[in-house]
């Protein structure tokens, strides 16, 4: 089938490439003065797969363009956007004369937390174009797999439903996550749960990566990285796009959107409704994924007010138990000590497990799945005081609703505060049962910032928010084999939560001659509760507070207009979340909060062939929480604190454009990821370690796409991507480890215009195209018997050779 797709869609094109072709060069100036403008965008035909910024000069050079009709878009910050309909004949040079605009555009949204461009920071930015490219219906954390640092995982197999990211080796609950400068981070688990917001990614305009502490934000504190998303700009045209793609696993992604462009110089309205489903690889993996998003703004000279709903709603089969090791390495002589064992299943269950593959999934109820909804609203308003002086603020409030349901043979009536079923002489003690585990939760809050800037040498920026979170936790039983006393609405525990999160913060950039230099210092305040029952832990009642100083500091030196150095020095603490009160090891103290000292340094490079970035850092940690290796009974990583542990590392991020149709960019991380005098606990025992390698954090990650393009609206892509060797604990042991693997896709990009569309789309993604036999992410388990250590390990294979098709029509 891949082949006949790949066949197909050569011998769509081949017609194309003999069209003649010529060079356009455009000059983008300011109307006003004529200066040459940088960093303007442009774009032809509005596709995706060719568009670029002016240089100092304001210039750009586009090549091999087809002969005929193009339509031409010049747009920058601060100005209108130019658009008109060229007709390129032959090799043409083109003046676009910008009019500065009176309206505002929306970066100021989340401008007061993101880094400046030449900041003394490691970041990286993905515009819209690079997320249109590759938005097939995989999850936002597949559409970053080519940032440095950054591995990606899915429990399912394909990228669709639960999916995971590191970057630099912290999980999603170290990493700051912002939708417009709203804290999207669970309160209580820290973590960012994307398949809640399903395709949100065709909604977004920019995304920025930034590795490390970064600059002060909002929300949960940054440990390994914070990603800024921008969700959509003001678009002054009418548009409706339609957007599907199909692919294996029965993948289906259906997008419709559409936008009124502005009315009368001041409205505008846009809306998306997404529809994404798989089967998954995973036997059962499967996903039914819902949103929608829409938002309406009033666009004035000095004031924007924008309105922003979005929901997700999300049906996924759960996969999170993942895959016995024996099934991975086909190593037989372990399946019954996995069965009786790791799995304790026998019987009908137990010759299925002994007859499976490297798809397998222990669940089999029909309605083993995990339900949830999201509601977000968002309200923002800017006002442009003055021309030094603008105010943004927003309000925001999210509901978010569900359980996951599922199976439980044999249970225990008494678990449940039910008594046991007398039938004649029989006492039954044990039954099996369908219970529900449900989060009901409301969060809501307000962000502010207050962006001074009186010339061009300093800018001041205070902002802060103030965020609650309200929660509970409770299960049901819905359905037992043996009916005792309960109710239906009976709950078997319950409990709640409350977390006030205040925070403000005080960034001045200031330029010097060649120096920029960066001062940042935050203040926050968190107030915690969280009493009541939990699933197997009963009466709990903890209320920690914390109040965190975090200063960060920086400069950047301009060797040239081309490159430059820089250096950082950020401090910040981050408390523990709910389950590592609620689940962590008996034999362990209560979490305590981690601090972390992060030092960058680096050197960039820009001209019109090469942009470099090298950085180094090291993120220096006391009382880090590290996972364990175990996980828990919802498939979140147990974790625990560590007195001195480190990451050391080198990063490397470049693009060559080689030629007119070569291009090649690629990433590498070169990384140590210690604990120092860690003693490891299972059960009675402790084994001490003098130093170790921390869990899940591989030491080498490469990555590089090479993309080459005969025409200028068709693009081939090879993307590679190698993630070295992973331990599942902390004991550095092959045995429990994760083997690197080595991954490539094909990415296939053709755009043209035909009858009246503005534009259509065909895009091809054919992954792990030499059918890789490899596993993203993994845990395990153990005791001592005796002096032996017992131990069983648990991977999630990725799927193997697989493709999406996707056509997208633009109006």
């Amino acid at each position: 089938m891949i082949k006949f797709l790949i066949c197909s869609s050569l011998a769509t094109i081949s017609s194309q490439i003999a069209i003649a072709q010529q060079n356009l060069t455009i000059k983008a100036v300011d109307n006003t003065n004529q200066t040459p403008l940088q960093y303007v965008s442009i774009s032809i035909d509005g596709q995706a797969s060719f568009a670029g910024q002016s240089d100092k000069n304001g210039l750009i050079k586009l090549y091999r363009i087809n002969t005929g009709k193009h339509q031409i878009q010049v747009s920058s910050l601060g100005y209108k956007t130019w658009s008109q309909n060229v007709d390129v004949k032959d090799n043409l040079e083109l003046t676009v004369a910008l009019e500065p605009s009176t309206i505002q555009m929306e970066e100021v949204l989340v401008q007061s937390t993101r880094a400046k461009r030449n900041a003394p920071t490691t970041f990286k930015n993905i515009s819209k174009e690079e997320i249109t490219r590759n938005n097939l219906g995989q999850d936002i954390p597949f559409l970053l797999n080519q940032t440095p640092s950054v591995q990606v995982n899915s429990d399912a197999g394909a990228g669709i439903g639960y999916t995971g990211m590191t970057i630099r080796g912290s999980d999603n609950q170290r990493i700051n996550v912002t939708l417009n400068g709203i804290p999207l981070n669970d309160a209580e688990s820290m973590g960012s749960f994307f398949v809640n917001l399903p395709d949100f990614a065709s909604s977004t305009e920019s995304i920025q990566v930034q590795r490390g502490i970064g600059t002060s934000t909002n929300g949960a504190g940054s440990f390994g990285a914070s990603l800024n998303i921008q969700s959509n700009t003001l678009v002054e045209t009418p548009y409706a796009e339609l957007n599907n793609s199909f692919g294996s696993y029965n993948t289906w992604k259906n997008t419709v959107k559409v936008g009124t462009g502005l009315i009368n110089d001041k409205f505008a309205f846009n809306a998306r409704l997404s529809r994404i489903s798989s089967d998954g690889y995973i036997e059962r993996g499967s996903s039914d994924l819902q949103s929608f998003y829409v938002d309406g703004g009033y666009y004035g000279k000095k004031h924007i007010l924008k309105g922003i709903v979005f929901w997700g709603k999300e049906k996924t089969y759960q996969a999170w138990n993942g895959v016995p090791e024996p099934l991975i390495t086909g190593d037989r002589s372990r399946m019954d000590d996995y069965a009786d064992n790791a799995l304790e299943i026998s019987g009908a269950e137990k010759d299925r497990f002994m007859n499976a593959g490297r798809n397998y999934n222990l669940y089999t109820y029909q309605n083993q799945t995990d339900n949830y909804t999201q509601k977000h609203h968002q309200l923002h308003y800017t006002n442009i005081l003055n021309d030094k002086l603008t105010l943004n603020t927003a309000l925001h409030y999210t509901r978010g609703y569900g359980y996951y349901e599922e199976m439980r043979p044999g249970d225990k009536l008494s678990k449940y505060g039910l008594p046991n079923v007398i039938i004649g002489k029989d006492t039954i003690q044990k039954t099996d049962l369908v219970r529900r585990r449900w989060l009901d939760n409301y969060f809501y809050g307000m962000t502010y910032a207050l962006n001074y800037r009186p010339n061009d040498q300093l800018e001041i920026t205070w902002g802060g928010a103030y965020n609650q979170y309200k929660g509970k936790h409770y299960g049901q039983v819905i359905w037992a084999q043996y009916a005792s006393t309960g109710f239906l609405d009976d709950k078997y525990y319950f409990g709640k939560s409350q977390k006030n999160d205040f925070s403000n913060f005080l960034k001045v950039d200031y330029k010097l001659d060649k120096w920029i230099l960066m001062a940042d210092i935050q203040y926050r305040n968190v107030d915690y509760h969280m009493y009541g029952d939990d699933d197997k832990v009963k009466n709990y009642n903890y209320h920690p507070k914390f109040n965190f100083l975090n200063p960060k500091a920086g400069a950047t030196y301009l060797l040239n207009d081309h490159s430059n150095v820089y250096a950082s020095y950020a401090f910040a603490q981050k408390e523990p979340v709910r389950k590592d009160f609620i689940e962590k090891n008996s034999a362990l103290p209560d979490p305590t909060p981690e601090k972390m000292q992060d030092i960058e340094f680096g050197y960039r490079f820009t001209n019109e062939k090469f942009n470099i970035g090298l950085n180094g850092y090291g993120m220096f940690y006391k009382d880090q929480l590290i996972p364990t290796g175990e996980i828990s009974d919802t498939g979140s990583p147990i974790r625990q604190n560590v007195k001195d542990s480190y990451r050391m590392g080198l990063e490397f991020d470049g693009s060559w454009n080689i030629n007119k149709q070569f291009n090649w960019k690629a990433t590498a991380s070169f990384s140590q990821n210690k604990i120092k005098d860690f003693e490891e606990v299972i059960g009675d025992t402790r084994i001490f370690y003098s130093k170790t390698d921390i869990a899940l954090s591989p030491g080498t990650i490469l990555s590089s796409n090479f993309s080459y393009s005969p025409i200028t609206s068709l693009t081939f892509s090879l993307l590679s991507k190698f993630v070295g060797r992973q331990y599942l604990d902390n004991s550095s042991a092959k045995e429990r480890s994760i083997s690197s693997y080595f991954v490539n896709n094909l990415l296939a990009n053709y755009s043209f215009t035909a009858l009246g569309i503005k534009n259509i789309s065909a895009t091809l993604q054919v992954n792990n195209i030499f059918n890789e036999k490899y596993e993203a992410n993994g845990y395990t388990f153990g005791w001592m018997e005796g002096d032996t250590r017992k131990y069983y390990n648990f991977y999630f294979p990725q799927a193997p050779t697989n493709f999406l098709l996707g056509l997208n029509f633009k109006f």
